[in-house]
Protein backbone atom coordinates (compact mmCIF):
# COMPACT_ATOMS: atom_id res chain seq x y z
CA UNK A 1 0.00 0.00 0.00
CA UNK A 2 1.45 3.14 -1.04
CA UNK A 3 1.83 5.86 1.96
CA UNK A 4 1.57 9.14 2.14
CA UNK A 5 5.81 10.13 1.85
CA UNK A 6 5.56 8.35 -1.92
CA UNK A 7 4.40 11.72 -3.24
CA UNK A 8 7.60 12.78 -5.45
CA UNK A 9 8.99 15.67 -7.77
CA UNK A 10 8.86 13.99 -10.93
CA UNK A 11 5.36 11.59 -10.03
CA UNK A 12 3.43 10.42 -7.49
CA UNK A 13 2.24 7.19 -5.95
CA UNK A 14 -1.12 8.50 -5.13
CA UNK A 15 -2.06 11.78 -7.10
CA UNK A 16 -4.54 14.61 -6.27
CA UNK A 17 -7.64 14.68 -7.92
CA UNK A 18 -9.06 17.53 -9.78
CA UNK A 19 -12.10 19.33 -9.19
CA UNK A 20 -14.16 22.07 -11.31
CA UNK A 21 -17.14 23.92 -11.59
CA UNK A 22 -19.64 24.33 -14.68
CA UNK A 23 -15.96 25.18 -16.82
CA UNK A 24 -15.22 21.64 -16.07
CA UNK A 25 -13.03 20.99 -19.18
CA UNK A 26 -9.62 18.90 -17.72
CA UNK A 27 -9.63 19.75 -14.52
CA UNK A 28 -11.92 17.00 -13.09
CA UNK A 29 -10.10 14.36 -14.55
CA UNK A 30 -7.66 13.29 -12.71
CA UNK A 31 -6.25 10.72 -15.03
CA UNK A 32 -4.91 13.47 -16.52
CA UNK A 33 -2.05 14.03 -13.54
CA UNK A 34 0.72 12.36 -14.75
CA UNK A 35 4.20 13.02 -15.58
CA UNK A 36 7.23 12.05 -17.55
CA UNK A 37 7.23 8.58 -15.81
CA UNK A 38 4.39 7.61 -15.04
CA UNK A 39 2.73 4.46 -16.31
CA UNK A 40 0.93 4.07 -19.67
CA UNK A 41 -1.43 0.99 -20.57
CA UNK A 42 -0.51 -0.64 -23.88
CA UNK A 43 -3.17 2.29 -25.77
CA UNK A 44 -1.44 4.53 -24.35
CA UNK A 45 -3.73 5.46 -21.21
CA UNK A 46 -2.74 5.81 -17.94
CA UNK A 47 -3.04 2.74 -15.36
CA UNK A 48 -5.03 3.62 -12.47
CA UNK A 49 -4.53 2.71 -9.12
CA UNK A 50 -7.57 2.18 -6.62
CA UNK A 51 -8.51 5.98 -5.03
CA UNK A 52 -12.06 7.52 -5.22
CA UNK A 53 -13.10 10.03 -3.92
CA UNK A 54 -10.12 12.05 -3.72
CA UNK A 55 -9.17 9.35 -0.37
CA UNK A 56 -6.79 6.35 -0.86
CA UNK A 57 -9.24 3.90 -0.47
CA UNK A 58 -7.34 1.13 0.56
CA UNK A 59 -5.97 3.16 3.45
CA UNK A 60 -9.00 5.47 3.89
CA UNK A 61 -7.00 8.80 3.91
CA UNK A 62 -7.01 11.67 1.64
CA UNK A 63 -4.22 12.38 -0.97
CA UNK A 64 -1.11 14.75 0.25
CA UNK A 65 1.97 16.06 -0.61
CA UNK A 66 3.50 14.65 2.01
CA UNK A 67 4.26 14.21 6.06
CA UNK A 68 0.63 16.20 6.72
CA UNK A 69 2.20 19.40 5.81
CA UNK A 70 0.43 22.28 4.38
CA UNK A 71 -0.17 23.02 0.57
CA UNK A 72 1.76 25.27 -0.66
CA UNK A 73 4.81 23.95 1.64
CA UNK A 74 5.88 21.74 -1.39
CA UNK A 75 7.29 19.60 1.61
CA UNK A 76 8.22 16.51 -0.14
CA UNK A 77 9.93 13.42 -0.85
CA UNK A 78 11.71 11.68 -3.43
CA UNK A 79 10.11 8.51 -5.54
CA UNK A 80 10.46 6.85 -8.73
CA UNK A 81 7.43 5.21 -8.90
CA UNK A 82 4.49 7.13 -10.82
CA UNK A 83 0.35 6.34 -11.08
CA UNK A 84 -2.73 7.71 -11.07
CA UNK A 85 -6.38 7.92 -9.39
CA UNK A 86 -9.48 7.89 -11.10
CA UNK A 87 -12.11 10.80 -11.13
CA UNK A 88 -13.28 11.84 -7.82
CA UNK A 89 -16.80 11.17 -7.23
CA UNK A 90 -18.53 13.57 -4.76
CA UNK A 91 -17.81 16.89 -6.41
CA UNK A 92 -19.18 15.37 -9.90
CA UNK A 93 -22.07 13.91 -7.83
CA UNK A 94 -22.72 17.51 -6.64
CA UNK A 95 -22.19 19.35 -9.76
CA UNK A 96 -24.19 16.56 -11.70
CA UNK A 97 -26.77 17.47 -9.41
CA UNK A 98 -26.65 21.18 -9.87
CA UNK A 99 -26.67 20.85 -13.53
CA UNK A 100 -30.16 19.08 -13.13
CA UNK A 101 -31.84 21.24 -10.38
CA UNK A 102 -30.55 24.29 -12.60
CA UNK A 103 -32.66 22.57 -15.62
CA UNK A 104 -35.10 23.07 -14.12
CA UNK A 105 -35.16 26.81 -13.77
CA UNK A 106 -34.21 26.92 -17.13
CA UNK A 107 -37.29 24.42 -18.43
CA UNK A 108 -39.52 26.68 -16.76
CA UNK A 109 -38.38 30.02 -17.80
CA UNK A 110 -38.44 28.99 -21.75
CA UNK A 111 -41.78 27.81 -21.70
CA UNK A 112 -43.54 30.14 -18.72
CA UNK A 113 -44.61 27.43 -16.79
CA UNK A 114 -44.65 29.72 -13.44
CA UNK A 115 -43.17 32.93 -12.32
CA UNK A 116 -39.13 32.59 -11.81
CA UNK A 117 -38.52 33.66 -8.60
CA UNK A 118 -39.88 32.45 -4.80
CA UNK A 119 -42.01 35.63 -4.79
CA UNK A 120 -44.05 36.98 -7.92
CA UNK A 121 -42.32 40.29 -7.67
CA UNK A 122 -38.64 40.04 -7.14
CA UNK A 123 -35.56 38.35 -5.44
CA UNK A 124 -33.54 41.71 -6.04
CA UNK A 125 -32.19 43.79 -3.51
CA UNK A 126 -34.53 46.40 -2.22
CA UNK A 127 -37.68 45.31 -3.34
CA UNK A 128 -40.99 45.09 -1.78
CA UNK A 129 -42.58 41.67 -2.25
CA UNK A 130 -46.13 40.20 -0.82
CA UNK A 131 -47.31 37.16 -3.40
CA UNK A 132 -44.98 34.00 -2.40
CA UNK A 133 -45.28 32.16 -5.32
CA UNK A 134 -47.15 28.78 -5.11
CA UNK A 135 -46.05 25.94 -3.19
CA UNK A 136 -44.15 23.35 -6.21
CA UNK A 137 -42.14 26.73 -8.18
CA UNK A 138 -41.29 27.71 -4.45
CA UNK A 139 -39.99 24.52 -3.83
CA UNK A 140 -38.41 24.66 -6.87
CA UNK A 141 -37.08 27.58 -6.84
CA UNK A 142 -35.46 27.04 -3.66
CA UNK A 143 -33.27 24.08 -4.96
CA UNK A 144 -32.02 26.00 -7.97
CA UNK A 145 -30.70 28.81 -5.44
CA UNK A 146 -28.11 25.81 -4.58
CA UNK A 147 -26.45 26.08 -8.08
CA UNK A 148 -24.92 29.73 -8.91
CA UNK A 149 -22.68 29.75 -5.76
CA UNK A 150 -21.94 25.62 -5.66
CA UNK A 151 -20.90 26.63 -9.33
CA UNK A 152 -18.32 28.97 -8.75
CA UNK A 153 -17.52 27.36 -5.24
CA UNK A 154 -16.52 24.00 -7.47
CA UNK A 155 -14.58 26.43 -9.67
CA UNK A 156 -12.63 27.64 -7.06
CA UNK A 157 -11.19 24.12 -5.58
CA UNK A 158 -11.07 23.08 -9.49
CA UNK A 159 -8.25 25.47 -10.12
CA UNK A 160 -6.03 24.32 -7.07
CA UNK A 161 -5.85 20.65 -7.95
CA UNK A 162 -5.49 21.93 -11.58
CA UNK A 163 -2.84 23.80 -10.49
CA UNK A 164 -1.46 20.87 -8.88
CA UNK A 165 -1.65 18.50 -11.51
CA UNK A 166 0.03 20.63 -14.08
CA UNK A 167 2.84 22.05 -11.93
CA UNK A 168 3.24 18.00 -11.76
CA UNK A 169 3.30 17.72 -15.53
CA UNK A 170 6.08 20.98 -15.41
CA UNK A 171 3.99 23.84 -16.51
CA UNK A 172 5.55 27.36 -15.03
CA UNK A 173 3.05 29.98 -13.86
CA UNK A 174 3.11 31.94 -17.35
CA UNK A 175 1.52 28.85 -18.73
CA UNK A 176 -1.03 28.66 -15.87
CA UNK A 177 -2.26 32.46 -16.25
CA UNK A 178 -2.17 31.32 -20.23
CA UNK A 179 -4.59 28.96 -20.17
CA UNK A 180 -6.82 30.87 -17.61
CA UNK A 181 -7.12 33.60 -19.66
CA UNK A 182 -7.98 31.31 -22.86
CA UNK A 183 -10.46 29.34 -20.83
CA UNK A 184 -12.05 32.81 -19.57
CA UNK A 185 -12.22 33.68 -23.42
CA UNK A 186 -13.99 30.95 -24.08
CA UNK A 187 -16.86 31.21 -21.94
CA UNK A 188 -17.05 34.46 -22.63
CA UNK A 189 -17.37 33.70 -25.97
CA UNK A 190 -19.58 31.15 -26.03
CA UNK A 191 -22.10 33.42 -23.49
CA UNK A 192 -22.03 36.19 -26.49
CA UNK A 193 -22.00 33.96 -29.66
CA UNK A 194 -24.67 31.28 -27.86
CA UNK A 195 -26.49 33.68 -25.40
CA UNK A 196 -26.65 37.09 -26.25
CA UNK A 197 -26.87 36.45 -30.04
CA UNK A 198 -29.45 33.33 -30.15
CA UNK A 199 -31.54 34.24 -27.15
CA UNK A 200 -30.99 37.57 -27.48
CA UNK A 201 -31.75 37.88 -30.90
CA UNK A 202 -29.63 40.52 -31.73
CA UNK A 203 -31.40 42.82 -29.67
CA UNK A 204 -28.43 42.39 -27.06
CA UNK A 205 -25.00 43.14 -26.50
CA UNK A 206 -24.91 41.98 -23.60
CA UNK A 207 -26.80 38.40 -21.93
CA UNK A 208 -25.39 37.46 -19.27
CA UNK A 209 -27.41 34.40 -17.57
CA UNK A 210 -24.22 33.10 -15.88
CA UNK A 211 -21.33 32.54 -18.25
CA UNK A 212 -19.82 35.83 -18.06
CA UNK A 213 -19.75 35.73 -14.64
CA UNK A 214 -17.98 32.56 -14.59
CA UNK A 215 -15.47 33.41 -16.91
CA UNK A 216 -14.42 36.51 -15.42
CA UNK A 217 -14.29 34.66 -12.12
CA UNK A 218 -12.53 32.29 -13.03
CA UNK A 219 -9.41 34.15 -14.59
CA UNK A 220 -10.05 36.38 -11.11
CA UNK A 221 -9.64 33.25 -8.77
CA UNK A 222 -6.99 31.79 -11.05
CA UNK A 223 -4.68 34.97 -10.29
CA UNK A 224 -5.57 34.98 -7.11
CA UNK A 225 -4.12 31.33 -6.76
CA UNK A 226 -0.92 32.18 -8.57
CA UNK A 227 -0.24 35.10 -6.91
CA UNK A 228 -0.58 33.09 -3.32
CA UNK A 229 1.54 30.38 -4.64
CA UNK A 230 4.52 33.07 -5.32
CA UNK A 231 4.15 35.47 -2.02
CA UNK A 232 3.50 32.22 0.32
CA UNK A 233 6.60 30.95 -0.60
CA UNK A 234 8.00 34.25 -0.77
CA UNK A 235 6.81 35.05 3.28
CA UNK A 236 8.32 31.52 4.50
CA UNK A 237 11.56 32.72 3.47
CA UNK A 238 11.17 36.18 4.86
CA UNK A 239 9.66 34.17 8.07
CA UNK A 240 13.33 32.02 8.25
CA UNK A 241 15.11 34.56 8.09
CA UNK A 242 13.82 35.16 11.53
CA UNK A 243 13.70 31.81 12.78
CA UNK A 244 16.21 29.81 11.08
CA UNK A 245 16.32 26.12 11.62
CA UNK A 246 18.80 24.75 14.79
CA UNK A 247 22.45 23.69 13.56
CA UNK A 248 22.28 20.53 14.76
CA UNK A 249 19.08 19.68 12.46
CA UNK A 250 19.65 16.22 11.03
CA UNK A 251 20.05 16.99 7.15
CA UNK A 252 17.90 13.67 6.81
CA UNK A 253 15.08 14.62 8.16
CA UNK A 254 15.09 18.71 6.89
CA UNK A 255 12.17 18.81 4.50
CA UNK A 256 12.57 19.84 0.96
CA UNK A 257 10.92 22.83 -0.20
CA UNK A 258 9.58 22.15 -3.83
CA UNK A 259 8.10 24.82 -5.69
CA UNK A 260 4.04 23.71 -5.69
CA UNK A 261 4.15 25.09 -9.48
CA UNK A 262 6.86 21.65 -10.41
CA UNK A 263 9.75 23.78 -10.71
CA UNK A 264 12.90 22.51 -9.96
CA UNK A 265 14.40 24.86 -7.80
CA UNK A 266 14.85 23.16 -4.30
CA UNK A 267 15.35 24.67 -0.90
CA UNK A 268 15.83 24.41 2.54
CA UNK A 269 13.05 26.08 5.19
CA UNK A 270 11.89 25.17 8.48
CA UNK A 271 8.61 23.61 9.18
CA UNK A 272 7.72 26.68 10.95
CA UNK A 273 8.05 29.28 8.55
CA UNK A 274 6.40 26.98 6.16
CA UNK A 275 3.48 26.43 8.64
CA UNK A 276 2.80 30.46 9.65
CA UNK A 277 2.69 31.09 5.64
CA UNK A 278 0.58 28.34 5.09
CA UNK A 279 -1.76 29.97 7.47
CA UNK A 280 -1.65 33.37 6.73
CA UNK A 281 -2.34 33.15 3.46
CA UNK A 282 -5.41 31.01 4.27
CA UNK A 283 -6.45 33.95 6.99
CA UNK A 284 -6.08 36.34 3.63
CA UNK A 285 -8.32 34.26 1.68
CA UNK A 286 -10.89 33.74 4.03
CA UNK A 287 -11.10 37.85 4.56
CA UNK A 288 -11.46 38.20 0.98
CA UNK A 289 -13.93 35.55 0.95
CA UNK A 290 -16.28 37.57 3.42
CA UNK A 291 -15.14 41.12 2.28
CA UNK A 292 -16.26 40.05 -1.52
CA UNK A 293 -20.13 39.37 -0.54
CA UNK A 294 -19.85 41.84 2.16
CA UNK A 295 -19.64 44.53 -0.28
CA UNK A 296 -22.42 43.59 -1.67
CA UNK A 297 -24.42 45.48 0.92
CA UNK A 298 -21.73 48.16 0.89
CA UNK A 299 -22.23 49.13 -2.53
CA UNK A 300 -26.41 48.38 -2.55
CA UNK A 301 -27.61 51.95 -3.30
CA UNK A 302 -29.94 52.02 -0.60
CA UNK A 303 -28.02 48.91 1.92
CA UNK A 304 -30.90 46.42 1.25
CA UNK A 305 -33.55 47.99 2.94
CA UNK A 306 -36.98 49.04 1.83
CA UNK A 307 -38.77 52.75 2.83
CA UNK A 308 -40.90 51.68 5.89
CA UNK A 309 -44.01 54.37 3.96
CA UNK A 310 -44.89 53.32 0.41
CA UNK A 311 -48.51 53.95 -1.47
CA UNK A 312 -50.85 51.24 -0.92
CA UNK A 313 -50.09 48.02 -2.67
CA UNK A 314 -47.06 48.97 -4.14
CA UNK A 315 -44.92 46.58 -5.01
CA UNK A 316 -41.52 46.67 -7.59
CA UNK A 317 -38.02 48.46 -6.66
CA UNK A 318 -38.55 51.09 -4.18
CA UNK A 319 -35.55 52.84 -4.55
CA UNK A 320 -32.87 53.08 -7.95
CA UNK A 321 -30.98 49.85 -8.44
CA UNK A 322 -28.16 51.78 -9.44
CA UNK A 323 -24.94 53.57 -7.83
CA UNK A 324 -23.43 57.58 -8.63
CA UNK A 325 -20.97 55.59 -9.90
CA UNK A 326 -22.40 55.16 -13.57
CA UNK A 327 -22.87 51.91 -15.29
CA UNK A 328 -19.78 50.67 -16.11
CA UNK A 329 -19.42 50.11 -12.14
CA UNK A 330 -22.91 48.96 -11.54
CA UNK A 331 -22.28 46.36 -14.32
CA UNK A 332 -19.53 44.21 -12.44
CA UNK A 333 -21.60 44.66 -8.89
CA UNK A 334 -25.19 45.15 -9.28
CA UNK A 335 -27.97 43.56 -11.44
CA UNK A 336 -28.51 45.54 -14.24
CA UNK A 337 -31.27 45.99 -17.11
CA UNK A 338 -30.17 47.97 -19.66
CA UNK A 339 -31.88 48.62 -23.21
CA UNK A 340 -28.70 46.47 -24.80
CA UNK A 341 -27.03 44.86 -21.65
CA UNK A 342 -28.94 42.50 -19.27
CA UNK A 343 -26.90 41.05 -16.52
CA UNK A 344 -28.64 39.70 -13.57
CA UNK A 345 -24.93 37.77 -12.71
CA UNK A 346 -22.64 40.96 -12.00
CA UNK A 347 -19.52 39.16 -11.99
CA UNK A 348 -17.83 40.78 -9.09
CA UNK A 349 -20.71 40.01 -7.03
CA UNK A 350 -20.52 36.27 -7.15
CA UNK A 351 -16.56 36.14 -6.33
CA UNK A 352 -17.00 34.92 -2.72
CA UNK A 353 -17.74 31.18 -3.24
CA UNK A 354 -14.84 31.06 -5.89
CA UNK A 355 -11.99 32.61 -3.39
CA UNK A 356 -13.73 30.00 -0.60
CA UNK A 357 -13.60 27.16 -2.96
CA UNK A 358 -9.63 28.10 -3.34
CA UNK A 359 -9.31 27.82 0.23
CA UNK A 360 -11.28 24.80 0.62
CA UNK A 361 -8.65 23.38 -2.06
CA UNK A 362 -5.51 24.46 0.01
CA UNK A 363 -7.52 22.64 2.71
CA UNK A 364 -8.31 19.67 1.73
CA UNK A 365 -4.93 18.71 -0.20
CA UNK A 366 -2.86 19.96 2.99
CA UNK A 367 -2.18 16.72 4.82
CA UNK A 368 -3.24 13.23 4.73
CA UNK A 369 -6.68 13.61 6.49
CA UNK A 370 -9.02 10.46 6.92
CA UNK A 371 -11.91 10.47 4.23
CA UNK A 372 -14.28 10.53 7.20
CA UNK A 373 -12.67 13.50 8.44
CA UNK A 374 -13.27 15.39 4.82
CA UNK A 375 -16.63 14.53 5.26
CA UNK A 376 -16.98 15.55 8.95
CA UNK A 377 -15.17 18.59 8.14
CA UNK A 378 -17.84 19.67 5.14
CA UNK A 379 -20.60 18.32 7.39
CA UNK A 380 -19.47 21.00 10.40
CA UNK A 381 -18.80 23.64 8.45
CA UNK A 382 -22.55 22.88 6.45
CA UNK A 383 -23.63 23.51 9.84
CA UNK A 384 -22.04 26.81 10.92
CA UNK A 385 -22.56 28.07 8.13
CA UNK A 386 -26.43 27.81 8.40
CA UNK A 387 -25.89 28.92 11.92
CA UNK A 388 -24.85 32.09 10.40
CA UNK A 389 -27.89 32.01 8.36
CA UNK A 390 -30.03 31.44 11.45
CA UNK A 391 -28.11 34.99 12.77
CA UNK A 392 -28.48 37.03 9.73
CA UNK A 393 -32.37 36.44 10.10
CA UNK A 394 -32.29 37.34 14.50
CA UNK A 395 -29.27 39.93 14.35
CA UNK A 396 -30.73 41.64 10.84
CA UNK A 397 -27.42 41.70 9.50
CA UNK A 398 -26.50 40.59 5.54
CA UNK A 399 -29.92 40.38 4.18
CA UNK A 400 -30.52 43.16 1.21
CA UNK A 401 -34.25 42.53 1.99
CA UNK A 402 -34.74 44.70 5.01
CA UNK A 403 -38.36 45.48 5.70
CA UNK A 404 -39.39 44.49 2.05
CA UNK A 405 -41.62 41.33 3.56
CA UNK A 406 -45.05 42.33 3.08
CA UNK A 407 -47.00 39.17 3.05
CA UNK A 408 -49.89 38.43 4.81
CA UNK A 409 -48.10 36.91 7.61
CA UNK A 410 -46.56 40.31 8.11
CA UNK A 411 -49.57 42.32 7.74
CA UNK A 412 -51.05 40.30 10.52
CA UNK A 413 -47.63 40.70 12.89
CA UNK A 414 -46.87 43.80 12.77
CA UNK A 415 -43.87 45.39 15.08
CA UNK A 416 -42.65 41.40 14.89
CA UNK A 417 -38.72 40.11 12.86
CA UNK A 418 -40.18 40.03 9.54
CA UNK A 419 -38.53 36.64 9.02
CA UNK A 420 -39.58 34.65 11.95
CA UNK A 421 -43.36 35.29 11.14
CA UNK A 422 -43.38 31.77 8.41
CA UNK A 423 -40.83 29.15 7.41
CA UNK A 424 -41.30 30.65 3.93
CA UNK A 425 -40.06 34.15 5.43
CA UNK A 426 -37.38 32.76 7.42
CA UNK A 427 -36.13 31.20 3.90
CA UNK A 428 -36.68 33.87 1.47
CA UNK A 429 -32.74 35.66 0.08
CA UNK A 430 -31.96 37.94 -2.26
CA UNK A 431 -30.26 36.48 -5.20
CA UNK A 432 -29.97 39.66 -7.28
CA UNK A 433 -26.64 39.94 -6.12
CA UNK A 434 -26.39 37.50 -4.00
CA UNK A 435 -26.95 38.88 0.09
CA UNK A 436 -24.45 37.32 2.71
CA UNK A 437 -27.93 35.16 3.71
CA UNK A 438 -28.18 34.33 0.29
CA UNK A 439 -24.34 32.47 0.42
CA UNK A 440 -24.65 31.42 4.18
CA UNK A 441 -27.89 29.50 3.16
CA UNK A 442 -27.19 27.85 -0.41
CA UNK A 443 -23.57 27.10 0.88
CA UNK A 444 -24.52 25.46 3.96
CA UNK A 445 -26.69 23.29 1.79
CA UNK A 446 -23.78 22.21 -0.44
CA UNK A 447 -21.45 21.61 2.03
CA UNK A 448 -23.98 18.85 3.67
CA UNK A 449 -24.44 17.49 0.11
CA UNK A 450 -20.57 16.96 -0.23
CA UNK A 451 -20.39 15.21 3.12
CA UNK A 452 -23.57 13.04 2.03
CA UNK A 453 -21.83 12.15 -1.39
CA UNK A 454 -18.53 11.74 -0.17
CA UNK A 455 -19.48 9.50 2.99
CA UNK A 456 -21.18 7.13 -0.09
CA UNK A 457 -19.05 4.11 -1.31
CA UNK A 458 -18.33 3.87 -4.54
CA UNK A 459 -20.42 1.23 -5.60
CA UNK A 460 -23.41 3.12 -4.17
CA UNK A 461 -22.32 6.55 -5.94
CA UNK A 462 -21.52 5.30 -9.28
CA UNK A 463 -24.70 4.09 -10.01
CA UNK A 464 -26.66 7.06 -9.46
CA UNK A 465 -28.59 7.95 -12.66
CA UNK A 466 -27.16 10.93 -14.34
CA UNK A 467 -25.46 12.75 -11.75
CA UNK A 468 -21.70 11.40 -12.85
CA UNK A 469 -22.38 11.49 -16.35
CA UNK A 470 -23.54 15.34 -16.13
CA UNK A 471 -21.41 16.50 -13.77
CA UNK A 472 -18.10 14.93 -16.18
CA UNK A 473 -19.51 17.20 -18.99
CA UNK A 474 -20.79 19.78 -17.40
CA UNK A 475 -20.19 22.99 -19.32
CA UNK A 476 -21.47 20.63 -22.85
CA UNK A 477 -24.68 20.28 -20.25
CA UNK A 478 -24.89 23.40 -19.53
CA UNK A 479 -25.13 24.91 -23.30
CA UNK A 480 -27.08 22.30 -25.14
CA UNK A 481 -29.58 21.94 -22.45
CA UNK A 482 -30.22 25.92 -22.56
CA UNK A 483 -30.90 25.38 -25.94
CA UNK A 484 -32.77 22.13 -26.17
CA UNK A 485 -35.27 23.28 -23.48
CA UNK A 486 -35.47 27.02 -25.39
CA UNK A 487 -36.45 25.07 -28.95
CA UNK A 488 -38.51 22.76 -27.34
CA UNK A 489 -40.55 25.31 -25.60
CA UNK A 490 -41.37 26.49 -29.12
CA UNK A 491 -43.71 23.19 -30.01
CA UNK A 492 -44.95 23.06 -25.81
CA UNK A 493 -45.96 26.39 -26.01
CA UNK A 494 -47.67 25.49 -29.51
CA UNK A 495 -49.88 23.00 -28.07
CA UNK A 496 -50.20 24.18 -24.52
CA UNK A 497 -49.67 27.75 -24.53
CA UNK A 498 -51.89 30.57 -23.60
CA UNK A 499 -51.34 34.07 -23.02
CA UNK A 500 -50.76 35.01 -19.65
CA UNK A 501 -51.24 37.98 -17.17
CA UNK A 502 -47.69 39.18 -17.14
CA UNK A 503 -45.31 40.64 -20.01
CA UNK A 504 -42.29 39.04 -20.97
CA UNK A 505 -39.28 40.74 -20.18
CA UNK A 506 -37.80 40.24 -23.71
CA UNK A 507 -39.98 41.32 -25.67
CA UNK A 508 -42.16 43.89 -24.14
CA UNK A 509 -45.27 42.23 -25.12
CA UNK A 510 -47.69 39.38 -23.57
CA UNK A 511 -46.10 36.19 -22.23
CA UNK A 512 -47.21 33.15 -23.61
CA UNK A 513 -47.31 30.08 -21.25
CA UNK A 514 -48.07 26.51 -20.13
CA UNK A 515 -48.53 28.09 -16.31
CA UNK A 516 -51.03 26.07 -14.07
CA UNK A 517 -50.33 22.75 -16.13
CA UNK A 518 -47.40 21.46 -13.72
CA UNK A 519 -47.47 17.96 -15.39
CA UNK A 520 -46.05 19.61 -18.79
CA UNK A 521 -42.88 21.25 -17.26
CA UNK A 522 -41.97 18.03 -15.58
CA UNK A 523 -42.65 15.71 -18.82
CA UNK A 524 -40.39 18.44 -20.56
CA UNK A 525 -37.84 18.43 -17.89
CA UNK A 526 -37.35 14.93 -17.86
CA UNK A 527 -37.70 14.23 -21.73
CA UNK A 528 -34.56 16.60 -21.82
CA UNK A 529 -32.58 15.42 -19.59
CA UNK A 530 -32.83 11.64 -21.36
CA UNK A 531 -32.00 13.54 -24.25
CA UNK A 532 -29.07 14.69 -23.01
CA UNK A 533 -27.95 12.09 -21.04
CA UNK A 534 -26.75 10.09 -24.08
CA UNK A 535 -25.18 13.33 -25.71
CA UNK A 536 -23.26 14.24 -22.54
CA UNK A 537 -21.94 10.52 -21.67
CA UNK A 538 -20.22 10.71 -25.87
CA UNK A 539 -19.13 13.93 -25.28
CA UNK A 540 -17.07 12.63 -21.69
CA UNK A 541 -15.82 9.93 -23.93
CA UNK A 542 -14.40 12.13 -26.43
CA UNK A 543 -12.83 14.65 -24.84
CA UNK A 544 -11.17 11.71 -23.04
CA UNK A 545 -9.16 11.13 -25.99
CA UNK A 546 -8.15 14.58 -26.31
CA UNK A 547 -5.06 15.70 -24.62
CA UNK A 548 -4.88 18.02 -21.66
CA UNK A 549 -3.73 21.41 -24.00
CA UNK A 550 -7.36 20.33 -26.22
CA UNK A 551 -10.02 23.20 -26.17
CA UNK A 552 -12.08 20.35 -26.03
CA UNK A 553 -11.37 19.67 -22.95
CA UNK A 554 -12.99 23.08 -21.56
CA UNK A 555 -16.27 21.03 -22.08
Amino acid sequence: MPSAKSVAVAGTEVQETQFTAIPDGDEPRSEDVQSATSPLDNHGQIKHSSVHHGYDTRSGTANSTANGTPPGSGLVEASSKASASPRALSPDLLRGLLMVLQAIDHCSVSQGAWRHGVALESEADGTIVNTWNAPVPWIARMLTHLCAPGFMFLLGMGIVYFGRSRGKLGWSPWQMLRHFAVRAFVLAAINEVWFTLLLGRGRLFVLNIILLALAVNYLIAGLVWLATNSSEKALSRLLETYHPPPDDEDDAERPLLQNELGQSSIKWISMGATRWSWHIHNAVLLALAIITIAWNSWLSPHHGHCPLVTPPNFTGPTQPRSTTLGPWFDFWFLSVQYQRVISPFPPLAWLSPAILGLLYGRVTLSRQWQAYTINAGNALFGVLLMMLFVLTRLLHFGNLSEDCLRMPEQLVSPGKNQYLVSLRSILYISKYPPSFAYMTLTMSVNFLLLAFFGALPEKVARPIPTLLTFGQSALFFYVFHLMLYFCMSILVKHWFGRELDHTDPMTGKPAIGTEGQPAVIWITWLIGLAVLWPLCRWYAKFKSTKNANSVWRFF
